[in-house]
């Protein structure tokens, strides 16, 4: 078996890690987990990191659990918020924890019979029955407040960065999880507890919890908080979140967004978002220093996140969307798009409505000049179209009068025009 904190250490992904914490993964097949707050009913590409460490632990032979935080989730974790976030309900909850433990799956062993598969753990299953008083009585009588007010992000809180300062139920949180660790400890023989840098403090709450009630040995390592080149946080666009859900980013949107990523950024990603081994990486890294137009590097982390995340079926959507618009491709790619992909494809260029009823029927030189103003006189479309200037639905139009058909219509209600070779206009059928 691989050495975890070898691994994680050549790919660029520890940030802290407590003392002992190497020499207990090479003695042992050891038990850890990490926490997602179940805030969505899909993961997104922030939380990647730590799944990928998940996943990295288990092929290395030891046993992750995946923690969702039904309970905690309840709470909001303040850590690197500058407000209270909202409080989600149990029925939104339950349906939130379903969806993420399904996306999982697709990156963990969850249903083999190993000793180390993956299990997924849900603090509301150990919270829900505890009453404050027990709580405070066999919990909280073993952390200070003055531990817990010295933790960075209760300070950044108190000391001006949050209009409303800090809840006590949100002070309440660190103590919360700090439970989660020693719960796992006590009944999994967990003794490890993954996460991200931000989550260090919270982390050693559960630790030093731990140390003052039972004396287990217990450990702790984080990973760095990705960010892109500039700075900025990674996994946010102008759009928002880039989802792992397909139907809040689709599989082209999920492609596009890795294939358009710095070069810097890109040798950085393919070490802590893929599983390729570490001679390849090298070898991907190398042969696209002499060539970086060619972009070797971003299409091959794209199409490594992308089957991993979704699926070989999607990739190839995803290719053949892209060649769509940058290069070559037929009527045929075109019927091969779902209207999702279609319309991320086609977002940014002109769009029309039409009726539907109205174009049935109609010369084409018509439609495309006065129901959607495609050109701007039959006179020029008549010429572009004789020299071979337009297209629809990626054929050669030979002649401006060809009638509009209901087998024109891609879904039933799209047609696609083109000027040349790179100006797309989309028409919609109502």
């Amino acid at each position: 078996m691989k050495n975890f904190v070898e691994e994680l250490t050549w790919r660029g992904m520890i940030h802290q890690m407590m003392p002992g914490t190497d020499e207990l993964l090479q003695k042992e097949q050891v038990t850890a987990y990490l926490g997602i707050d179940p805030t969505a009913d899909s993961l997104h590409i922030g939380h990647l990191c730590g799944v990928m460490m998940l996943r990295h632990f288990q092929r290395c032979g030891h046993k992750p659990l995946a923690l969702v935080g039904g309970a905690t989730g309840m709470i909001g974790d303040p850590s690197g918020k500058s407000q209270e976030r909202n409080l989600l309900d149990e029925e939104t909850l339950a349906h939130n924890v379903k969806c993420i433990k399904e996306q999982l799956a697709r990156f963990l062993d969850f249903d083999s019979d190993a000793p180390n598969k993956a299990e997924l753990v849900n603090n509301y299953d150990w919270m829900k029955d505890f009453t404050f008083l027990a709580f405070a009585r066999d919990i909280g009588k073993h952390i200070t407040v003055n531990y817990m007010m010295a933790k960075e992000s209760v300070q950044k809180r108190l000391n001006g960065e949050a209009r409303d300062g800090l809840s006590f139920t949100e002070f309440t949180y660190q103590l919360l999880q700090g439970y989660d660790f020693l719960y796992l400890n006590e009944h999994k023989n967990c003794k490890l507890q993954l996460g991200g840098a931000d989550q260090w403090g919270n982390i050693t709450t559960g630790s030093e919890l731990i140390r003052r009630t039972n004396g287990n040995e217990c450990y702790a390592l984080t990973c760095p908080l990705v960010t892109k080149s500039d700075g900025r946080k990674f996994g946010k666009t102008e759009s928002g979140n880039i989802w792992l859900d397909r139907n809040r980013t689709s599989p082209y949107q999920f492609y596009q967004f890795w294939l358009n990523v710095p070069d810097e950024d890109a040798e950085r990603y393919i070490k802590i978002f893929t599983s390729l081994e570490k001679e390849e990486i090298d070898s991907i890294i190398a042969e696209h220093r002499t060539d970086p137009g060619r972009r070797i590097l971003q299409k091959r982390l794209a199409e490594e996140v992308t089957v991993m995340v979704h699926s070989q079926q999607d990739l190839e959507m995803a290719q053949e969307a892209s060649n769509i618009l940058f290069g070559k491709s037929t009527k045929e790619s075109l019927l091969k798009l779902d209207e999702q992909t279609l319309l991320d494809v086609f977002a940014g260029v002109p769009h029309f409505e039409v009726e539907k009823t109205s174009v049935i029927g109609k010369p084409l030189i018509e439609v495309l000049t006065a129901d959607a103003a495609v050109f701007a006189s039959k006179g020029e479309m008549r010429k572009l179209t004789q020299g071979g200037g337009v297209s629809i639905n990626k054929e050669k139009l030979s002649d401006a009068n060809n009638v509009v058909c209901e087998a024109d219509f891609l879904d039933g209600k799209y047609l696609l025009a083109q000027q040349g070779k790179k100006k797309y206009f989309l028409i919609i059928a109502k």
